[in-house]
C-alpha cells in the first residue's frame, strides 16, 4: 500500500477527520470487499473510492454517466495532487491515446469513463492489459427502470465487472427509495456486498413550499430577500419555459442562463462552464434534463413546476448547499401543475404497471406539498428514515399551518363531481358550487342540480384549494387520456356516506416570511457576517482570478467554507494555513502564499 487513508485525507484533501461511514467503506474496499453506498449529496461519497484507488496498486475505474461531471471531478482531483484522468467523447483520438499511454506507464491512479465506453469491446480489451484496483459505479440508481435517470447501459455493467473476479466493486447513489435500493443490489450483483446507508438528512437546507399566486413575483421576492447576488438553479417543466424565464430574469437585472436538451450542445456546454466558473449566475433548467452539477456554493434551488417524483425532488434540491452552508429548497405549485403532471403520466406510452408506480410517486410528492407536518420528517420518511420532528428548518416548522374540518365541503365537492357527470375540472365545478350561472352551466342545465349554489360559504380560491387537496388525497382522480375532468375514486365513498371525516389545511399566505434557521454545521448569522466581510470579498476575487488563470471553477481552488474559515482563523504562515479545512499540501504550495498575503494586507490596513 502506498499510504494510509488518514494521511491522504489530510495532505491531499485538507480534512482532519472522516465523515459518517467513510472510513468503514474505505477499509472494506481495501480488504477486497464489494460495497453498496447510499449517502446524500454533498456527504463525501467520492472520497470512498478515490482514497482506496490512490492506495491500491493499479487503476481505480469510476463509471460515471455525465461527461461534464467527470471532467469537473478530475479537474478538482488534479488540484489536490491526485493522478486522475478521464476517457470520454469530449477527447480527440490523439488526446485519448495520450491518456491511455499515461495509464500504461503507471502515471494514473483514477480513471473516469462513461458506461457507453465501458461496454465497447475495444475498451474492454484495453482493461485486460492493465491492473484494475476497483470498480466504482457512481449514480447507481441509473440502473433502476422505475427511476427518473434510467440509463439502459447500466444494466450491462456487470457483464464487464464480472470479467475481473476479486476486484472490489462499489455502487454509490444519493437517491434511492427501498425498491430502487433492492434493484441496484440485484442488477449489479451485489447481494453479498457490505451495505452502508447514511442519513438522507441535509440539515443545512431550508425547505419551503408555496402555492402559486404570481410565480414571477414570488420568485423575485424570494431571490431578492434571501439570495441577492448568489448562485442558484431554477427548475421548470419545458424548454420554452426555461428560455422565457431566463429572458425575464435578465430583464430584472439577474444574470441568468438557460439549460435544456433543445439547446445546441456547444451552447449548453458554454452555459454550464459559465455557471461553474462565474459567481452569481442563476441557471434555469428543465426538470427532465440532468445537469451533472458539482458546484458546492449553489445557495438555492427553486422549482417553478412540480418535479417528477420525491426522488427527483430530493436529487434536484440536493444540488443546493453541497458545502454544508445554509441554503434553500423553494418550490411553488398549483392545481394546474398537478393536472399537467397527471396528463403527462396518463398520455405516456408506458405500460400500466409503470404508470401505476409513477402515480404513486406523484401522490407521495403531493402529500409532501400539502403536509402540515415537518417537511423534513415527510421527506426522510419517504426514504424509510425516521426523523425526530420538528426540524425548525422548514416552513411548516417555522410558520404554523392551520387546518379545518373539511368533511362537509368535501361531500359537496364530490357530489358536484358526480352530479355533473365526472367530466369537468375545478373552475367549472367551482362555478356550480358558488351558484355562478354561466352560459355553459345553463347549456348543460347544471343550474338545476342539487349542488348548484350549495357552496357559497367558500370563495373560489378556497374551493380551488378543496379540489387540489381532494386530488392530492386520492379522493379524486383525472384520466387525461379520456375525458379531462375529475372522477371519483374508491376512497371517495366513505367521505360521501359520512363514514369518514377529512381535514384540510388553510392555504398560508404566499408572501415569504423570514425564517429561523437551526443548521448545526454553521450558524447562519456567522455565515452572513463572514460573507459581508470585506476580506471575504477580497478572497473571493483572488479565488476568481486564480480560477480564470487556471481555467477551473472557483470552488476547485477553495470552497466558500474554506474562505470563511480563513477569515475566522487568520493564518499567518503556511503551517497555520494547512490547519484550515479544505487546504491540502498541493493547494497550500500552489497558491497558499497569495491568500496569506491578502489576509495580512487586510489586517495591516485596519
Amino acid at each position: 500500500m502506498k499510504s494510509s487513508p488518514h494521511h491522504i485525507l489530510r495532505t491531499c484533501f485538507g480534512y482532519d477527520t472522516f465523515r459518517d461511514h467513510q472510513q468503514d467503506i474505505i477499509e472494506a474496499v481495501l480488504a477486497g470487499k464489494d460495497v453498496f453506498v447510499l449517502m446524500p449529496t454533498g456527504s463525501g461519497k467520492s472520497i470512498c473510492y478515490q482514497i482506496p484507488a490512490m492506495i491500491l496498486n493499479g487503476i481505480g475505474l469510476v463509471i460515471s454517466p455525465l461527461i461534464a461531471l467527470m471532467q469537473d471531478q478530475v479537474s478538482s482531483l488534479r488540484q489536490n495532487g491526485v493522478r486522475a484522468e478521464y476517457l470520454n467523447s469530449s477527447l480527440s483520438y490523439h488526446e485519448a491515446r495520450q491518456v491511455e499511454s499515461r495509464i500504461l506507464s503507471g502515471e494514473v491512479d483514477i480513471l473516469y469513463v462513461a458506461p457507453e465506453r465501458l461496454l465497447t469491446e475495444q475498451f474492454q480489451q484495453f482493461l485486460k492489459s492493465i491492473q484494475v484496483s476497483l470498480f466504482a459505479i457512481d449514480e447507481a440508481h441509473c440502473v433502476s427502470q422505475w427511476g427518473h435517470d434510467f440509463r439502459p447501459e447500466y444494466l450491462k455493467i456487470t457483464g464487464v465487472t464480472g470479467q475481473f473476479p476479486g476486484v472490489p466493486r462499489l455502487a454509490l447513489t444519493a437517491t434511492a427509495d427501498t425498491h430502487t435500493r433492492q434493484e441496484i443490489i440485484e442488477k449489479l450483483d451485489l447481494t453479498d456486498a457490505e451495505k452502508f446507508v447514511s442519513s438522507f438528512d441535509r440539515p443545512n437546507i431550508h425547505y419551503q413550499v408555496q402555492l402559486k399566486d404570481s410565480e414571477k413575483r414570488q420568485l423575485l421576492a424570494f431571490m431578492h430577500q434571501e439570495h441577492s447576488g448568489e448562485s442558484g438553479i431554477v427548475y421548470v417543466r419545458t424548454r420554452n419555459r426555461a428560455d422565457s424565464i431566463t429572458v425575464w430574469l435578465e430583464q430584472e437585472g439577474i444574470k441568468a442562463l438557460s439549460y435544456h436538451a433543445g439547446l445546441d450542445s456547444q451552447i449548453r456546454h458554454t452555459h454550464q462552464r459559465r455557471f461553474l466558473l462565474e459567481d452569481s449566475i442563476v441557471m434555469v433548467a428543465t426538470i427532465a434534463f440532468g445537469m451533472g452539477i458539482d458546484k458546492p456554493d449553489v445557495r438555492f434551488v427553486a422549482h417553478l413546476d412540480l418535479p417528477a417524483s420525491m426522488e427527483a425532488y430530493y436529487q434536484e434540491t440536493g444540488r443546493a448547499g453541497r458545502d454544508g452552508l445554509p441554503s434553500d429548497a423553494w418550490m411553488v405549485y398549483s392545481l394546474s401543475d398537478l393536472m399537467a403532471m397527471k396528463k403527462l403520466q396518463d398520455t405516456s406510452d408506458a405500460d400500466e404497471s409503470f404508470k401505476r408506480i409513477q402515480r404513486q410517486k406523484l401522490e407521495s410528492l403531493l402529500g409532501y406539498c400539502e403536509t402540515v407536518e415537518c417537511r423534513r420528517t415527510v421527506l426522510l420518511g419517504y426514504f424509510g428514515e425516521k426523523y425526530p420532528a420538528p426540524c425548525r428548518n422548514c416552513d411548516t416548522c417555522n410558520q404554523e399551518v392551520e387546518t379545518w374540518d373539511g368533511t362537509v365541503a368535501a361531500q359537496k365537492a364530490l357530489s358536484c363531481v358526480y352530479r355533473t357527470g365526472q367530466r369537468f375540472g375545478a373552475a367549472y365545478l367551482t362555478d356550480v358550487l358558488v351558484g355562478n350561472s354561466t352560459d355553459r352551466i345553463q347549456r348543460f342545465r347544471h343550474d338545476k342540480i342539487k349542488t348548484f349554489g350549495v357552496g357559497k360559504e367558500l370563495s373560489k380560491s378556497e374551493w380551488r384549494s378543496v379540489f387540489r387537496q381532494l386530488l392530492a388525497a386520492g379522493l379524486l382522480t383525472v384520466n387525461m387520456a379520456e375525458i379531462s375532468g375529475f372522477r371519483l375514486t374508491e376512497k371517495s365513498r366513505p367521505i360521501l356516506k359520512g363514514e369518514e371525516a377529512i381535514r384540510f389545511r388553510k392555504d398560508p399566505p404566499s408572501v415569504p416570511k423570514k425564517r429561523i434557521v437551526h443548521a448545526p454545521l454553521i450558524r447562519e448569522s456567522d455565515f452572513i457576517i463572514l460573507r459581508s466581510n470585506t476580506l471575504f470579498e477580497k478572497l473571493r476575487k483572488l479565488r476568481l482570478d486564480i480560477s480564470r488563470r487556471l481555467g477551473i471553477p472557483p470552488f476547485v481552488v477553495f470552497h466558500d467554507r474554506t474562505l470563511t474559515e480563513m477569515i475566522a482563523r487568520k493564518p499567518k504562515n503556511r503551517e497555520e494555513l494547512l490547519l484550515v479545512t479544505g487546504v491540502g499540501e498541493k493547494k497550500a504550495e500552489q497558491y497558499g502564499d497569495l491568500f496569506l498575503k491578502a489576509i495580512k494586507s487586510e489586517e495591516s490596513s485596519r
